[in-house]
């Protein structure tokens, strides 16, 4: 199955967090030998920034996403 994480790089989002959540996304895909299976994407602002930073897994939108969250769900969904 194949997998699709966007991340808002809209300015709000890219402040709260998003510039070293790609970082830690990069990783994980990698580390996990998930690259092939898993898009990951840019996005402009799509008007959240108050729950920013903002990231969707397969269209499922999730707020407030800091390392051990985002780890979190990676797991979840990529890996379960």
């Amino acid at each position: 199955m194949r997998h699709k994480i966007t991340v808002c790089m809209g300015s709000s989002c890219f402040a709260r967090g998003n510039e070293k959540n790609i970082r830690l996304i990069q990783d994980f895909l990698r580390d996990h030998d998930l690259c092939s299976v898993v898009d990951l994407v840019g996005a402009r602002c799509s008007g959240e920034c108050g729950g920013g930073p903002n990231i969707s897994i397969d269209d499922v939108r999730y707020e407030h996403l800091d390392r051990d969250r985002l780890l979190s769900l990676l797991r979840s969904k990529l890996l379960d």
